[in-house]
C-alpha cells in the first residue's frame, strides 16, 4: 500500500489541487511540504493533532516537513473560520510559544540532520516594503474573488478590517518565499484554510511560472459535527502541565462509540488493515476495547509509553475495580484546614477542582452528581473524614484522590 493510498483509506484527504501530481510526489518521498502553526498559546492542542500526525506519516515516507510558525501573521489575525478579530501578540510572547511548540513537536517530527526545519514568517514579513509588496504581490489578487470565499463573507457581515483582509496575501507570500528558499512544493492545512492555500499556488504560478500544490486534511469532527478537542474546562492540551496525561487518556477513552474508529484511523499508527477488521465486527464491549486502544496509543504518542501505562493503570484502578491507584490524579489538603480530621463536603468538592464555587458544588450534590468512595452524597452539609484512601468523584469521569499533608 502506498503512502497516498493509506492517507485515503484513513479518511485524511479533503481537497487537493492536483491529485495525480500530489500522489506521485508523496509516494516518491519528493514532497517538501509545509504546515502553518499560529503561536497563539504556549502549547499545542488536540486541534493540531491531525497536522502533526500527517507530518509524521509523510516524513516516515521520506518527505521533508517544514514547520512554519506564524510569528508575523500572528500580529495580524486570521479571519478564516473565525467570526471575531484575534488579539495581536508581542514578539517576546510569540518566541516563547515557538520554543514550547518545537519541544512538543519533537515527539512527532525528527528535526535531526535537516530532516525537518522550523521557520518563522516574521523573518521575512516584518521587513517587507509596503509599496513594493502592493506593486509586486497585491496586483495578483482579485478583491472580488477574495470576497467570494465563505470566511470573508461571514466577517463582512460583522465588519472586516483592512488588517485582516491582508491575511490571504501574507499567507500566499509565505508559500512563495518557502518555494524559493527551501524548494517547498506543497502546502497542507485544515479545510478552513483552502482559500488562503489556493492564493499561494496561484501567486507562485503567476509570479514564478512554476507549479506548487495544496491539499487540505479533513477536520477532526465528532459525530455531531463539532470540532473535537474541547472539554468543560476548555481545550485538551498536549502540554502535561495544562492537561495531565491521565486527563488526556480519559478524553480519548470517553469518545462516543460513533467516533472511535474514525479517530483510530486518522490519529493513530495502528495499521489501517487492523482497524478496518475491527470495524467489521464492532459491537458491545468491543467499543470499550477500541477506546482503550485509542487512548493508550495517543497518550503514548504525546507523553511517552511510561505515562501511557500509568494513565491506563489509574483508569483500571478507578473504573475496573483493580489495578494500582498511585497514578490517580490527586489533590493535597493541608491538615490545618481540617476540623477533627474532617472537611465540609462542598468545600472539598471545590478544593478538589470539581466545581468552581460552593454554590456550584451544592448544585452538583443536590443533583446526585458527587460520590465519595462510591457512596452518593445527598447532604451538602456533610463532613467528610479524610483518613485512609478517599476518592471523590463528579459524575462518571472526573475524580480526585485526596491526600492530607
Amino acid at each position: 500500500m502506498t503512502t497516498f493510498e493509506e492517507l485515503r483509506r484513513r479518511g485524511l484527504l479533503a481537497q487537493l489541487t492536483d491529485e495525480k501530481e500530489i500522489e506521485e510526489l508523496v509516494n516518491a518521498g519528493k514532497a517538501t511540504f509545509y504546515i502553518g502553526f499560529d503561536p497563539t498559546a504556549d502549547s499545542l492542542h488536540v486541534g493540531h493533532f491531525m497536522a502533526l500526525c500527517l507530518m509524521k506519516r509523510l516524513q516516515m515516507a521520506g518527505n521533508k516537513p517544514i514547520v512554519l510558525i506564524g510569528g508575523g501573521t500572528a500580529m495580524i489575525g486570521d479571519p478564516s473560520g473565525k467570526t471575531d478579530m484575534r488579539k495581536m501578540m508581542t514578539p517576546e510572547t510569540i518566541q516563547h510559544n515557538v520554543d514550547c511548540f518545537k519541544k512538543q513537536m519533537s515527539r512527532f517530527i525528527d528535526f535531526s540532520e535537516d530532516k525537518a526545519i522550523v521557520v518563522n514568517n516574521a523573518d521575512w514579513l516584518m521587513n517587507l516594503n509596503y509599496v513594493e509588496l502592493l506593486r509586486d504581490v497585491g496586483a495578483h489578487f482579485s478583491v472580488n474573488r477574495m470576497l467570494s470565499h465563505e470566511c470573508y463573507k461571514q466577517r463582512m457581515e460583522r465588519g472586516l478590517t483592512f488588517l485582516e483582509f491582508n491575511y490571504m496575501i501574507m499567507q500566499s507570500y509565505d508559500f512563495m518565499e518557502l518555494f524559493q528558499k527551501y524548494g517547498c512544493n506543497m502546502q497542507f492545512g485544515g479545510d478552513d484554510q483552502w482559500a488562503n492555500m489556493l492564493g499561494g499556488t496561484e501567486l507562485i504560478r503567476r509570479k514564478l511560472g512554476k507549479d506548487a500544490y495544496a491539499m487540505t486534511i479533513t477536520l477532526l469532527l465528532n459525530s455531531e459535527g463539532k470540532k473535537m478537542g474541547k472539554t468543560e474546562k476548555g481545550a485538551v492540551w498536549l502540554d502535561p502541565e495544562k492537561t495531565t496525561p491521565y486527563e488526556f487518556f480519559q478524553y480519548w477513552r470517553n469518545v462516543a462509540d460513533a467516533d472511535v474508529i474514525k479517530c483510530l484511523k486518522m490519529l493513530t499508527f495502528v495499521p489501517v488493515e487492523e482497524i478496518e477488521e475491527m470495524e467489521k465486527t464492532m459491537e458491545g464491549a468491543q467499543f470499550n476495547a477500541a477506546k482503550e486502544l485509542l487512548a493508550y496509543e495517543l497518550t503514548k504518542l504525546v507523553h511517552g509509553e511510561e505515562e501511557a501505562e500509568k494513565a491506563k493503570a489509574a483508569a483500571k484502578a478507578l473504573f475496573g475495580g483493580g489495578g494500582n491507584d498511585e497514578n490517580m490524579p490527586t489533590v493535597e489538603i493541608d491538615s490545618a484546614e481540617l476540623t477533627e480530621g474532617a472537611m465540609g463536603l462542598l468545600t472539598l468538592v471545590v478544593k478538589a477542582g470539581l466545581a468552581p464555587s460552593i454554590s456550584e458544588a451544592r448544585r452538583l450534590v443536590q443533583q446526585g452528581g458527587i460520590t465519595v468512595n462510591d457512596e452518593k452524597m445527598t447532604d451538602g452539609k456533610a463532613q467528610i473524614k479524610l483518613e485512609g484512601d478517599v476518592i471523590i468523584r463528579k459524575g462518571k469521569k472526573a475524580f480526585k484522590k485526596i491526600i492530607v499533608k
